[in-house]
């Protein structure tokens, strides 16, 4: 099995970014090419602004290219835990955009003809224990009553739609559904360009400061200035003089694929994870791969043995008849995870702001949360934000966190354990 990113194998959506050449003036500078910076990029073009955005190497280096694909309507956490972090009135008003970020991200691709495998079929969250099942009831129930259109479906059926015996039942989110990321955003940043703006992959941004009026940016030897400015390099920021971007302690998240299947599984295009305490991800892609995901750092001798040998149990567990199926490739990257699973936006200073911590939900939430960022750089009230502005923010024992994470996921990933 080879280290190798699928989604740079099988992205049919191309792109050119070449580096900054010259000095630049702009209305809108971002730093990030993922999800975030290319859905402002996008939103602020087509009001007519001036946008600049930089990335360090290239749009999807990051966490938007190795995403396992699932398009989530919501946050991980369900309306109630939303309700006690930010209040009910601003976690009603994030619940509904994020209940309607699958519609954004499926409308934005059919009309852009981004060709990135859509499937909207929705998802299955799936309970294989009583104390799983009993999770998906409360959530079943608040989601419900937040009005979404959920369905919680009897172990039968679960079984049924998913092919794994042993279900004890399924959340199904028809709202929901399964991309290729990287061609996803890849056709948003193609998207982008289209509407006027310009795109600089190899651009590292080295210092921010304000000039005046203007954010002034030093980019190699050219320099940026810049009416606003938005930050959304997430768990893949590197140090930039002049900003505090707090750090957040980063979970690592691989994926494994197999080649394609004579028989695939999931004929009906659901992505699938589960009520795990250390969760599985699996789905497939168009040609019949499966594709599955746990935590877990396979990057040394030791970490590939022990996380790519439990995905080969842990695939053998799920669909006996593939056991001994051999993985073709795999590949990693990392998740911002902050300690209450809520993203943070920091306001950097004037018509200045930076987000971070999607905490594994970087698809629809980061669609939704670009273009509203990118209104609010262009002079939009920040009140209309689905969350709050902080000045600062700080993550308590995030380096002990860290440690905590992959521990974690490593006993969980020993032979005999889960």
């Amino acid at each position: 099995m080879r280290a190798d990113n699928l989604w740079q194998q099988t992205a049919l959506e191309r792109l050119e970014t070449p580096p900054l050449d010259t000095d630049r003036s702009c209305d809108l500078v971002l730093l990030g090419g993922g999800f975030t910076g290319c859905a402002a990029a996008l939103a602020a073009a087509e009001t007519g602004a001036s946008v600049l955005l930089c990335e360090a190497l290239a749009p999807g280096h990051g966490g938007s290219g190795r995403n396992v694909g699932l398009v989530n309507a919501g946050l991980w956490l369900p309306p109630e835990a939303l309700a006690r972090g930010l209040g009910p009135a601003r976690a009603a008003r994030l619940t509904e955009m994020l209940g309607q970020g699958p519609g954004l991200v499926f409308d934005l691709i059919a009309r852009h003809g981004i060709a990135c495998e859509p499937q909207r079929a929705g998802t299955l969250h799936c309970a294989p224990d009583a104390r799983g099942l009993a999770d998906l009831r409360d959530r079943h129930r608040q989601l419900t009553a937040a009005g979404a259109p959920v369905v919680l479906l009897s172990a039968a059926d679960a079984q049924a739609r998913s092919g794994v015996a042993g279900l004890r039942g399924a959340l199904h989110d028809p709202r929901a559904g399964t991309i290729q990321p990287l061609a996803y955003l890849r056709g948003l940043a193609r998207a982008a360009q289209a509407a006027g703006a310009t795109l600089c992959g190899q651009t590292p941004v080295r210092s921010v400061r304000r000039d005046g009026a203007d954010w002034l940016l030093q980019a190699g030897r050219h320099q940026i200035r810049a009416r606003a400015l938005l930050v959304a390099t997430n768990a893949y920021h590197i140090s930039t003089q002049g900003i505090d971007i707090p750090k957040i302690p980063a979970v690592y998240y691989f994926q494994a694929a197999t080649d394609p299947l004579p028989d695939p599984v999931l004929p009906g295009h659901e992505g699938c994870w589960d009520t795990a305490k250390i969760m599985t991800s699996w789905r497939r892609d168009r040609t019949g791969r499966l594709i599955l995901g746990a935590m877990g750092r396979p990057e040394d001798v030791l970490g590939q043995r022990l996380h790519l040998g439990w995905a080969r149990r842990k695939l053998a567990r799920l669909y006996p008849h593939l056991a001994g199926q051999r993985f073709a490739c795999w590949w990693s990257g990392r998740i911002a995870m902050t300690g209450d699973h809520i993203p943070k936006i920091l306001q950097l200073g004037p018509q200045g702001y930076a987000i971070t911590g999607y905490s594994g939900r970087g698809i629809a939430p980061g669609t939704v949360l670009g273009q509203a960022l990118a209104r609010v750089c262009l002079g939009a009230d920040p009140e209309h934000l689905p969350l709050p502005v902080q000045t600062a923010h700080w993550e308590p024992g995030g380096a002990l966190r860290e440690i905590l994470y992959e521990t974690a996921a490593r006993v969980a990933h020993l032979p005999g354990a889960g």
